[in-house]
Formats: C-alpha cells, sequence, structure tokens
C-alpha cells in the first residue's frame, strides 16, 4: 500500500512540473511579436543616431569653410590694402577696394552650398596689427594700418544658418555659425632666407646708402623732381622724393658704394648680374653665414666704395623696376676693404642714372617704392622697421 501511494505521488507531482512548464512558455506568435517591436524600436534609435552623426558631420565640414571663407578673404583684402599702399593712398582711401575684395573672395568660397554674403560696415575691420598685441586691431591711425579683418557669419541673425538634413528627426533644423580672420603685413624685416627654387633670387640691389640720407628721403626734406606712373619715368612731382645713391660721400673715409652678398670681393660682372637678376641661391651659398641682423639689429657687409661706370647700363636697364637696397650707419676702410653696418633693408626704385662726365653731373636717382620683400625672415626680436619694404601678407589670428 505504501508503495503504491508513492508512486501515485510521484506520478502526481511529475504530472504537476509537466503541466507548469508548459503553462510558462509563450506561444510563438507572441515571441515573433515581441522581435518585432524590438526591431522597430532598434531601427528608429538607429534613424536618429544616424542623423545626428550625418547632421554633426555636416556642420563640422560647414564650420571649416567658414574659417576657410574668412582666411581668403581676409588675405585677398589685406593685398588689396598694400596696392593702396604701393601707389601712395593710406587705408581710408581704399576702404573701398579692400570691402570689394572681401566680398568678392568670400561669394567664391561656398559654406553648404551657397556664397556667403559680407556687410562690409560689420564684417571687414580695416586697422593696425601689433604681433606684441596679439587679438588687437587698432583703428585709430589709417595711416599705419596694416591689417585687414574679416567676419563671415551664417547665423540665424542675417538668415544664413546652416540648415540641416534631419531637422524634422532631431528637432533641430538649422546651425549657427560664424568665424573670423585677420590678414596683416609687417615691416620688421630681419633678414632673407635662401630662395628654394633655384630660379628663384633676392630683389636686392648690392648698392648702400647711409641713415641720415635715407631719413631725409622719407621726411621729405630733400627733392621731388621726377613722376613715377604706370611704368613711365617723367619730370614732376609725384610725391615720392629722392635721393641719389651715388657720388654723395658718408662722412667716412670712404663713400657710398657697393656691397658683397655672394662670395668676397664680388667681381664687376657679379655686381651687374645682381644688379639686373637679384641675388641667387648660389650667391647666398657664397656668402656662407645668414643674410640676417644679429640681435644688435646689425648686419656687416664687405664692399667697394664708390660706383662703377662699367655698370651704368644695367643700372639704367631697371630703371622703374622696384628693387631692396642695404641702409648703413657707418662704413669702415677704403676701396674694397669697406665694411658696411647695415640697420635695415628698404624698398626702392631707380629713376635716372647717368655715370659719366663731370663729377658733379654724375647720379644715380632713386626714390621710395612700397615693395614686398620675398624670403623675407620675419622674428618677434625689437627691430628697426622698415618705411617701404613689407613682408607677404600672412594670417595673424
Amino acid at each position: 500500500m505504501f508503495h503504491t501511494q508513492t508512486m501515485s505521488d510521484n506520478a502526481s507531482r511529475s504530472r504537476g512540473c509537466s503541466t507548469k512548464t508548459k503553462n510558462n512558455r509563450y506561444p510563438a506568435d507572441r515571441r515573433k511579436g515581441s522581435a518585432l517591436v524590438f526591431s522597430v524600436f532598434l531601427v528608429a534609435g538607429l534613424l536618429v543616431v544616424s542623423a545626428v552623426a550625418i547632421d554633426f558631420g555636416h556642420i563640422n565640414v560647414s564650420r571649416s569653410e567658414v574659417k576657410r571663407t574668412a582666411d581668403a578673404a581676409a588675405m585677398s583684402a589685406c593685398w588689396e590694402l598694400f596696392d593702396g599702399v604701393v601707389q601712395g593712398n593710406d587705408a581710408s582711401t581704399v576702404e573701398c577696394d579692400i570691402n570689394d575684395a572681401a566680398s568678392s573672395i568670400a561669394s567664391k568660397n561656398v559654406i553648404s552650398s551657397r556664397a556667403p554674403t559680407l556687410n562690409a560696415a560689420s564684417d571687414v575691420e580695416i586697422g593696425f596689427y601689433d604681433r606684441n598685441n596679439p587679438g588687437v586691431l587698432d583703428n585709430s591711425d589709417p595711416s599705419r594700418f596694416n591689417a585687414v579683418r574679416v567676419h563671415v557669419r551664417q547665423t540665424g541673425a542675417n538668415n544664413s544658418a546652416i540648415p540641416l538634413f534631419f531637422g524634422s528627426v532631431t528637432g533641430r533644423a538649422e546651425q549657427s555659425l560664424q568665424a573670423h580672420s585677420t590678414a596683416a603685413l609687417f615691416k620688421t624685416i630681419s633678414g632673407f632666407y635662401t630662395p628654394s627654387d633655384a630660379g628663384e633670387t633676392l630683389d636686392i640691389l648690392p648698392i648702400a646708402l647711409d641713415l641720415e640720407t635715407w631719413e631725409k628721403v622719407v621726411a621729405k626734406e630733400t627733392e621731388d623732381n621726377y613722376s613715377y606712373s604706370g611704368g613711365t619715368v617723367s619730370s614732376g612731382s609725384d610725391g615720392f622724393f629722392e635721393c641719389s645713391l651715388y657720388p654723395t660721400g658718408t662722412g667716412s673715409p670712404g663713400n657710398r658704394g657697393t656691397v658683397d652678398i655672394g662670395g668676397a670681393n664680388n667681381s664687376t660682372s657679379d655686381i651687374s648680374r645682381q644688379i639686373l637678376h637679384g641675388i641667387s641661391a648660389q650667391d647666398m651659398a657664397d656668402f656662407g653665414r645668414p643674410l640676417e641682423f644679429d640681435s644688435n639689429g646689425e648686419l656687416e657687409l664687405n664692399g667697394d666704395t664708390g660706383i662703377s661706370a662699367a655698370i651704368k647700363d644695367e643700372l639704367a636697364d631697371i630703371i622703374g623696376q622696384p628693387r631692396m637696397i642695404p641702409i648703413f650707419t657707418s662704413v669702415h676702410g677704403n676701396g674694397n676693404n669697406a665694411m658696411y653696418t647695415i640697420v635695415r633693408f628698404e624698398g626702392i626704385r631707380i629713376l635716372s642714372v647717368k655715370l659719366t662726365g663731370p663729377m658733379k653731373k654724375k647720379h644715380v636717382t632713386i626714390q621710395p617704392a612700397p615693395m614686398v620683400a620675398r624670403y623675407s625672415v620675419f622674428r618677434e626680436a625689437a627691430i628697426e622697421e622698415s618705411e617701404f619694404l613689407f613682408t607677404p601678407v600672412m594670417l595673424v589670428d
């Protein structure tokens, strides 16, 4: 009896267990429905994440385009500022040209497939930029202006915010972006690099002028008998005063003269070549040391006092062309033992040459000529600024 009851109890428990297991399982169609709901939520989540990623990438690309546009517009506007300086105009005179240059370049650099527009009154600033006071653009003295800052604004305020692709999904239909760039050119030139291309040269005329005379030219205390315009030299005044590179004395035992930028004791043929074509990479290699001012702002150059009539034709051939000349404070020694102490380089052009006949009629007449110094070394060190020589335009912020 006991055995039979046990088996019956076991059978009953076994049936109860089987029933419980069967009742806890979900039907197949219910499992399929749950998977479908989960898949819908997963796909929706993936769509939202993808939409956010695509719009975020679009924002990043557009941000780069805004900055690129500001850089290009600032560079173009600053070159326009330099062109005005070359013509003897200050920034206020060529302000419209500067604004036009910035707007023209900005319109050609699309942002999110749209051409941006600039407001000349608020988006283009002209001023003086000092590397020792970064970020500040001084607008007080137009005669010193050397920089242009351009703001590119793609914002809701001017109805040009960047449209987003999935605004209906993310709840954000557009993104405001803006950037500014400042381009400037400077007159603190410490020297020159060797041209990187064998065919490139430095437009340095190897003839030195004393600082005292140069300062008189800048102060307009000399004469203004020549006019240069459109590649032509004529009689008359153009606002740039003149002096002669030769034969005025320096107050030292020797006169102004040629300097050796190359091998020691450059020959007349070397000087003639440099007058016509500039200082070559080989000249710089032969020079054997950096063509750069030392910590005292000085550069010692060996040279020859006086100017030979043998180079008169070469000087005449470059009349009207801009060249750089070294400016010296003192010269020691005579003949080819002369040593010139150079303190800056300046931009000039030759207007008239006469190296034959009576001494009192000999002259190499020059006037200041604003120009860009290619391959110029620009240092933070405090050195004397040039008056008419500029670095190439560069981005400063």
